[in-house]
């Protein structure tokens, strides 16, 4: 081996070295401050639940038995709509605890199907349509908002999936009036300026979805700007992979979700009532304002900031950029497990705005949503790989990387750098350093693996029962694989 050589090798060893140096991992963190996670605290109910519907499905349910139960239901929403009603108002507990006890009976039966729903959609107007004159920085306010509309999905939807019926998959709830630009998408009317709560499918969107304090089922927001004369639609998002984007209505439907849930300011807002194309121009300046300068997606999740912005912070800028302040009380993050996988990916503010928390905002009301049975049962099992992951996380496991690849992984980044300079998307984000995107790697490829395994195990559950796991099996079934128990 000649000198030559040598100082070939022996330099790019030393650069092989240096790019081996691990980065600094002290990171400003915004926690927040006494917030504490949301806990049901309800396994017994759940598998209660779980006994009524597997014994319902061994002996024929009556109609009187279904019917019955709607009428009592609805006779609970009769009594709240006939009054003006507070959080702390009983008959919210006893119209969420008889809808549950309805749910396995509907869910074994196959009956009455459409009517149960409808009883989700009257009891949601109703309590949403409430809560104008609440306060939502209340905690109580909160619980009850939380416990009911997302317990109210959660049995509706443990019944689409366990019946072995078809169901349509848009659910009109409330045709919020509106004088802006309108369109049609997946057989929902918007119009410009709705707000488009979704679901996506990746594991990172999982991780959105249940990384709050208040677990939800949404994990993006976009905003619709519906252009006047050709009513084109053009959808305002951010993306972690290239920023605040706009994207046609087909490259919005081609991005995969697994539902999306259509919201609309109120028409009798003060400023919509003075302004009621004030929906259109907040969408229209956002969409401008895209395409003058470049916004990169901030990881930061920091939404006093403007100059970077992620998904949430779209929507309430350019709201409030016109007199409406969106997520009327901010969203928190504090279980130790949430904040320190979120923080592996740059994550620094856990006073935020989540998208599931956009749904308890009095200010908006929920148009539709549209979800297939294929797409809810796959929501279903990432949302029980994160939070088995997270039960990880709050046990001390952190998400790890293999360091001999991150020479390789910053060489990467420098590339993507240079591509994010001339206009367009690198392997790496931008805004996301070479070991993040180790982690984000290696955090894929556990929530596959776990994944996998609880596709397996699934399918002997329905061997052993006939039915397919409600979703507090599917979690357990998730903690069982990943090693991590939650007591």
């Amino acid at each position: 081996m000649n000198n030559k050589t040598v100082y070939v090798l022996v330099g790019f060893l030393v650069v092989y070295a240096l790019l081996m140096i691990p980065g600094s991992s002290e990171i400003n963190i915004e926690r927040a401050g006494n917030s504490q996670p949301f806990i049901w605290n309800q396994d017994s109910r759940w598998e209660t639940l779980e006994s009524k519907f597997s014994q319902a499905r061994s002996s024929a349910v009556s109609e009187e038995q279904l019917i019955n139960g709607t009428l009592e239901i609805n006779e609970l929403i009769n009594q709240l709509e006939a009054r003006n009603f507070k959080p702390s108002e009983s008959l919210l507990d006893s119209l969420l605890n008889r809808l549950f006890d309805l749910a396995p009976l509907v869910a074994a039966s196959g009956e009455q199907l459409k009517e149960f729903s409808e009883l989700y959609n009257r009891s949601r107007r109703v309590i949403k349509e409430e809560s104008v004159g609440w306060d939502i920085n209340e905690r109580e306010t909160r619980d009850v908002l939380y416990k009911t509309l997302y317990g109210m999905r959660a049995a509706v939807e443990e019944v689409l999936l366990q019946t072995g019926n078809e169901f349509d998959s848009v659910l009109y709830v409330k045709e919020e009036p509106s004088e802006t630009p309108s369109t049609t998408i997946l057989g929902i009317k918007v119009h410009s300026g709705d707000l488009l709560v979704s679901r996506g499918g990746a594991e990172v969107s999982a991780l959105i979805s249940r990384g709050n304090d208040y677990p939800g089922n949404f994990s993006h927001v976009a905003l619709i700007y519906i252009e006047e004369g050709t009513n084109i639609p053009y959808l305002v998002e951010a993306h972690i992979e290239r920023g605040v984007a706009i994207a046609t209505l087909e490259e919005y439907i081609k991005d995969r979700k697994l539902r999306f849930m259509v919201m609309r300011p109120r028409a009798d807002l003060p400023q919509i009532r003075s302004n009621p194309m004030l929906p259109h121009i907040a969408a229209k300046e956002m969409y401008e304002e895209v395409q003058q300068r470049h916004i990169p997606y901030d990881f930061k999740m920091d939404f006093y900031d403007p100059k970077a912005m992620f998904c949430s912070e779209v929507g309430s800028y350019a709201y409030q950029n016109n007199g409406i302040q969106l997520w009327q009380s901010e969203s928190t993050i504090s279980s130790f497990g949430i904040v320190s996988l979120l923080n592996t990916f740059g994550v620094e503010n856990f006073v935020t705005q989540m998208p599931s928390d956009l749904e308890y905002d009095p200010q908006l009301s929920v148009v539709a949503e549209w979800r297939s049975k294929e797409s809810l049962f796959n929501d279903h099992v990432y949302n029980a790989v994160i939070d088995a992951m997270l039960v990880c996380a709050d046990q001390g496991e952190k998400v790890d990387y293999n360091p001999f690849m991150l020479p390789i992984a910053r060489l990467i980044k420098a590339y993507s750098v240079m591509k994010n300079g001339l206009g367009s998307v690198g392997p790496v984000p931008e805004g996301m350093n070479a070991t993040q995107a180790l982690k984000n790697n290696s955090f894929v490829n556990r929530h596959e693996q776990i994944k996998e395994s609880v596709h397996e195990k699934v399918e002997e559950f329905r061997s052993e029962k006939g039915y397919i796991p409600p979703y507090w099996e599917l979690v357990e079934i998730a903690e069982g694989t990943s090693g991590c128990k939650s007591y």
